[in-house]
Protein backbone atom coordinates (compact mmCIF):
# COMPACT_ATOMS: atom_id res chain seq x y z
CA UNK A 1 0.00 0.00 0.00
CA UNK A 2 1.30 3.43 -0.96
CA UNK A 3 -0.30 6.35 0.85
CA UNK A 4 0.32 10.07 0.32
CA UNK A 5 -0.99 12.38 3.04
CA UNK A 6 -1.35 16.06 2.19
CA UNK A 7 -3.12 18.97 3.81
CA UNK A 8 -2.83 22.13 5.81
CA UNK A 9 -0.23 22.80 8.51
CA UNK A 10 -1.54 21.57 11.84
CA UNK A 11 -4.18 19.30 10.30
CA UNK A 12 -2.67 16.09 11.69
CA UNK A 13 -0.76 14.74 8.70
CA UNK A 14 2.15 13.39 10.73
CA UNK A 15 -0.06 11.80 13.38
CA UNK A 16 -2.10 10.04 10.70
CA UNK A 17 1.03 9.03 8.79
CA UNK A 18 2.46 7.35 11.88
CA UNK A 19 -0.79 5.49 12.54
CA UNK A 20 -1.19 4.25 8.97
CA UNK A 21 2.50 3.37 8.61
CA UNK A 22 2.29 1.29 11.78
CA UNK A 23 -0.78 -0.48 10.34
CA UNK A 24 0.98 -1.49 7.14
CA UNK A 25 4.35 -2.16 8.79
CA UNK A 26 6.54 0.60 7.35
CA UNK A 27 8.24 3.70 8.68
CA UNK A 28 6.56 6.91 7.56
CA UNK A 29 8.55 9.39 5.52
CA UNK A 30 7.96 12.85 6.94
CA UNK A 31 8.82 15.44 4.30
CA UNK A 32 9.65 17.97 7.02
CA UNK A 33 12.55 15.65 7.95
CA UNK A 34 13.58 15.51 4.29
CA UNK A 35 13.31 19.25 3.60
CA UNK A 36 15.02 20.49 6.76
CA UNK A 37 18.39 19.90 8.33
CA UNK A 38 19.21 20.61 12.00
CA UNK A 39 18.35 24.13 13.10
CA UNK A 40 15.66 24.49 10.43
CA UNK A 41 18.26 24.87 7.65
CA UNK A 42 16.90 23.79 4.28
CA UNK A 43 18.38 20.75 2.58
CA UNK A 44 19.48 21.16 -1.04
CA UNK A 45 16.58 20.22 -3.35
CA UNK A 46 18.46 17.60 -5.41
CA UNK A 47 19.52 15.77 -2.26
CA UNK A 48 15.99 15.95 -0.83
CA UNK A 49 14.47 14.67 -4.07
CA UNK A 50 16.90 11.74 -4.05
CA UNK A 51 15.65 10.74 -0.60
CA UNK A 52 12.04 10.85 -1.77
CA UNK A 53 12.86 9.04 -5.02
CA UNK A 54 14.42 6.20 -3.01
CA UNK A 55 11.26 5.93 -0.87
CA UNK A 56 9.05 5.83 -3.96
CA UNK A 57 10.89 2.72 -5.15
CA UNK A 58 9.58 0.72 -2.20
CA UNK A 59 6.53 -1.51 -2.55
CA UNK A 60 4.80 0.12 0.43
CA UNK A 61 5.15 3.63 1.83
CA UNK A 62 3.39 6.37 3.72
CA UNK A 63 4.61 9.88 2.89
CA UNK A 64 3.43 12.89 4.87
CA UNK A 65 3.72 16.38 3.48
CA UNK A 66 3.02 18.79 0.67
CA UNK A 67 6.33 20.14 -0.75
CA UNK A 68 5.68 20.42 -4.49
CA UNK A 69 9.43 20.44 -5.21
CA UNK A 70 9.82 17.00 -3.61
CA UNK A 71 8.33 14.96 -6.45
CA UNK A 72 4.75 15.80 -5.47
CA UNK A 73 3.26 14.83 -8.83
CA UNK A 74 5.06 11.50 -8.84
CA UNK A 75 4.03 10.83 -5.23
CA UNK A 76 0.38 11.51 -6.03
CA UNK A 77 0.49 9.51 -9.25
CA UNK A 78 2.19 6.51 -7.61
CA UNK A 79 0.04 6.51 -4.46
CA UNK A 80 -2.68 3.90 -4.08
CA UNK A 81 -4.47 6.35 -1.82
CA UNK A 82 -4.22 10.10 -1.27
CA UNK A 83 -5.57 11.50 1.96
CA UNK A 84 -6.24 15.22 1.97
CA UNK A 85 -6.68 16.65 5.46
CA UNK A 86 -8.86 19.70 4.86
CA UNK A 87 -9.54 20.82 8.43
CA UNK A 88 -10.71 24.36 9.27
CA UNK A 89 -7.97 26.89 9.95
CA UNK A 90 -8.87 27.39 13.63
CA UNK A 91 -8.74 23.64 14.26
CA UNK A 92 -5.30 23.56 12.63
CA UNK A 93 -4.13 26.49 14.72
CA UNK A 94 -5.37 24.86 17.93
CA UNK A 95 -3.57 21.63 17.02
CA UNK A 96 -0.34 23.47 16.19
CA UNK A 97 -0.52 25.31 19.52
CA UNK A 98 -1.09 22.03 21.36
CA UNK A 99 1.83 20.45 19.47
CA UNK A 100 4.02 23.40 20.46
CA UNK A 101 3.01 22.97 24.10
CA UNK A 102 3.64 19.23 24.01
CA UNK A 103 7.04 19.49 22.31
CA UNK A 104 8.30 22.83 23.66
CA UNK A 105 12.13 22.88 23.61
CA UNK A 106 12.23 19.45 21.97
CA UNK A 107 12.20 17.96 18.48
CA UNK A 108 9.14 15.96 17.49
CA UNK A 109 9.51 12.70 15.57
CA UNK A 110 8.25 14.20 12.31
CA UNK A 111 10.78 17.06 12.35
CA UNK A 112 14.46 16.86 11.46
CA UNK A 113 16.87 16.19 14.29
CA UNK A 114 17.84 19.46 15.93
CA UNK A 115 14.71 21.29 14.76
CA UNK A 116 13.25 22.46 18.03
CA UNK A 117 9.47 22.89 17.97
CA UNK A 118 8.66 26.54 17.47
CA UNK A 119 5.63 28.79 17.35
CA UNK A 120 5.83 32.38 16.26
CA UNK A 121 3.65 35.03 14.64
CA UNK A 122 4.90 34.09 11.17
CA UNK A 123 3.80 30.46 11.61
CA UNK A 124 0.42 31.52 13.01
CA UNK A 125 -0.09 33.75 9.95
CA UNK A 126 0.91 30.83 7.72
CA UNK A 127 -1.64 28.50 9.34
CA UNK A 128 -4.44 31.07 9.21
CA UNK A 129 -3.73 32.80 5.91
CA UNK A 130 -0.52 32.14 3.96
CA UNK A 131 -1.05 28.39 3.72
CA UNK A 132 -4.63 28.90 2.57
CA UNK A 133 -4.31 31.20 -0.40
CA UNK A 134 -6.76 30.79 -3.27
CA UNK A 135 -3.99 29.10 -5.24
CA UNK A 136 -3.25 26.59 -2.48
CA UNK A 137 -6.92 25.77 -1.95
CA UNK A 138 -7.35 25.31 -5.70
CA UNK A 139 -4.31 23.04 -5.75
CA UNK A 140 -5.96 20.73 -3.24
CA UNK A 141 -9.23 20.77 -5.19
CA UNK A 142 -7.25 19.87 -8.31
CA UNK A 143 -5.79 16.81 -6.58
CA UNK A 144 -9.31 15.55 -5.82
CA UNK A 145 -10.34 16.19 -9.44
CA UNK A 146 -7.20 14.67 -10.97
CA UNK A 147 -7.28 11.57 -8.74
CA UNK A 148 -10.95 11.08 -7.83
CA UNK A 149 -10.78 7.30 -7.43
CA UNK A 150 -8.03 7.37 -4.86
CA UNK A 151 -8.45 10.66 -2.99
CA UNK A 152 -10.13 10.77 0.40
CA UNK A 153 -10.93 14.27 1.67
CA UNK A 154 -11.19 14.50 5.46
CA UNK A 155 -12.69 17.71 6.86
CA UNK A 156 -13.11 16.87 10.55
CA UNK A 157 -12.45 14.22 13.20
CA UNK A 158 -15.78 12.51 12.58
CA UNK A 159 -14.83 11.95 8.93
CA UNK A 160 -11.37 10.79 9.99
CA UNK A 161 -12.84 8.23 12.37
CA UNK A 162 -15.21 7.02 9.64
CA UNK A 163 -12.27 6.70 7.23
CA UNK A 164 -10.21 4.75 9.79
CA UNK A 165 -13.18 2.53 10.62
CA UNK A 166 -13.76 1.81 6.94
CA UNK A 167 -10.06 0.90 6.56
CA UNK A 168 -10.39 -1.53 9.44
CA UNK A 169 -13.43 -3.03 7.72
CA UNK A 170 -11.56 -3.32 4.43
CA UNK A 171 -13.41 -0.47 2.71
CA UNK A 172 -11.94 2.67 1.16
CA UNK A 173 -13.01 6.27 1.53
CA UNK A 174 -15.19 8.13 3.98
Amino acid sequence: MKIAIIGYSGSGKSTLAKRLADEIGVSPLYLDRVHFLPGWAERENDEARAIVREELQKSDWVIDGNYRQLLREQRLHDADEIILLNYPRLVCLARALRRHRDFRNRTRESAADGCIEKMDAEFVRWILFGGRTREKRQGYRDVAVDYPDKTVVVRNDRELERYLSNRADGKRGT
